[in-house]
């Protein structure tokens, strides 16, 4: 029986995922045709940073390499990009020419850094973190110049920093926001985050906004002007303060998107023929930038492309971790809380840990650990199963086993009230502390 023609726009970790969770679920079902923007196979995006660190090297990072795609009869054309999806004729068209006719078609075109408005953006020096070509040009630029601004103290741009500080730049980090990573951490893990990073020689300015980038005569970047007046010399500028959906080519083939490529439970588009996956996509109203629920995606996605037709996307809890050397942390969920939730914290100041979980009723809803994230995988599946907890909460904050880890320090919870574990469970040096949101 003839195969059917998949072709896959994008040779990310989404996509090529998804060829992986198709494989194993029927391998002889398609021709393959995968286009990719880079000159690259697949790699590990996310393990960008430890090779900015001088922690790996980018051949390291390479999930599948060129002689896989062959082994599975997969065409691989990197280098071009698709500018044309002809729904009509079912076909691709690359910027080189290229055609591809499909039966099915895959999109994963991924994201890009969010470039911020203003005069400069487009000077010699000033970049995105996103590839292999962004990393090799912090990479150059540390070897020959001396000081660098990151825009953004999120996860990317907190990584992008320590690595261009351990490559010898002076780094300052200016963040819109009133701590670093605010949509992952708490205050008072990003308190101390912040601590540890300085101690690195790492310079923050928070609530500070950038209004223009000045350059030189050769128009290389030279300045960063903030809108109090405050300059900062820079001679490489990395914007890290988010992320777009590549949605256009999507958008230009009339699928519907709004904040990504609006998709089902079944990851597909309002065409029944095209599917997406990734951070081009946007799930009942949810975009997400994180590799597990990439993956969550893919598996579905692989499920309904075998023609299984029963598995179903609903959603993803996220979790974050920071990949920086010798800085542990861990967050997941609703860790702020809010209305009807309540917060158990631990606070050891000495050992450098600080815990916070997340309650609504008997049900852990989110957890925010810093300095001690040994048990983030358990709580992680607590807040997923959304298991009753009663019979495990007065031993809790000390994870599956219900055995402290810490031993010295202490904790003080302004306005909050101690509980009877801190009496029983804990040395007099620490103490445990529940606050409540009202319902």
């Amino acid at each position: 029986m003839k195969k059917l023609r998949l072709v896959v726009i994008g040779n990310g970790m989404a996509g090529i995922r998804t060829l992986e969770e198709l494989l194993e679920l029927s391998p002889a079902l398609y021709d393959i045709t995968v286009f990719g923007a880079e000159p690259h196979p697949n790699y590990n995006r996310i393990l960008l940073s430890p090779v900015l660190a001088g922690e790996r090297t980018f051949d390291d990072i390479v999930l599948n390499p060129t002689s896989w795609y062959a082994a599975n009869g997969i065409r691989l054309l990197t280098g071009r990009t698709v500018v044309t999806i002809d729904r009509v004729r079912r076909r691709v068209i690359a910027d080189d020419g290229t055609e591809a006719r499909y039966d099915r078609l895959l999109i994963a075109t991924g994201s890009r850094p969010f470039t911020l408005p203003i005069p400069g953006n487009r000077l010699d020096g000033v970049i995105g973190y996103r590839d292999i070509a962004d990393t090799e040009t912090m990479l150059r630029t540390a070897r020959t110049h001396r000081h660098a601004v990151v825009i953004g103290g999120g996860l990317l741009g907190l990584e992008a920093a320590n690595g261009l500080a351990l490559r010898g730049m002076s780094v300052t980090v200016v963040h819109l926001g009133e701590w670093l990573m605010e949509r992952q951490l708490d205050r008072a893990a990003a308190e101390l985050l912040q601590m540890e990073l300085e101690s690195r020689g790492l310079r923050f300015l928070l609530n500070r906004q950038t209004t223009d980038l000045i350059g030189d005569e050769r128009g290389r970047v030279r300045t960063v002007r903030l809108a109090d007046g405050e300059t900062l010399p820079a001679d490489l500028v990395v914007m890290a303060a988010g992320i777009r959906p590549n949605s256009e080519l999507a958008q230009q083939a009339g699928l519907p998107c709004h904040r990504g490529i609006l998709v089902n439970d079944t990851l597909q588009t309002y065409d029944p023929r095209i599917y997406a996956v990734g951070e081009c996509v946007s799930h009942r109203g949810v975009g997400y930038g994180l590799v597990a629920p990439l993956f969550e995606q893919a598996r579905v996605c692989a499920n309904h492309l075998a023609m299984l037709g029963f598995s179903r996307y609903e959603g993803s809890v996220t979790s974050t971790k920071l990949k920086v050397t010798g800085i542990d942390l861990f967050s997941a969920g609703d860790f702020l809380g809010g209305e009807g939730t309540e917060s158990i914290t631990l606070r050891d100041p000495v050992a450098g840990v600080y815990k916070k979980l997340v309650m609504r009723g008997d049900r852990l809803v989110g957890a925010c650990l810093y300095g001690d994230t040994r048990d983030s995988g358990w709580y992680l599946r607590q807040v997923r199963e959304r298991r009753n907890l009663s019979d495990l909460r007065d031993r809790l904050m000390f994870g599956p086993t219900g055995h402290q880890h810490t031993d010295s320090g202490s904790v003080t919870g302004s306005g909050e009230t101690t509980t009877d574990l801190a009496r029983q469970a804990l040395p007099t040096a620490h103490r445990l502390t529940v606050s409540e949101q009202p319902a």
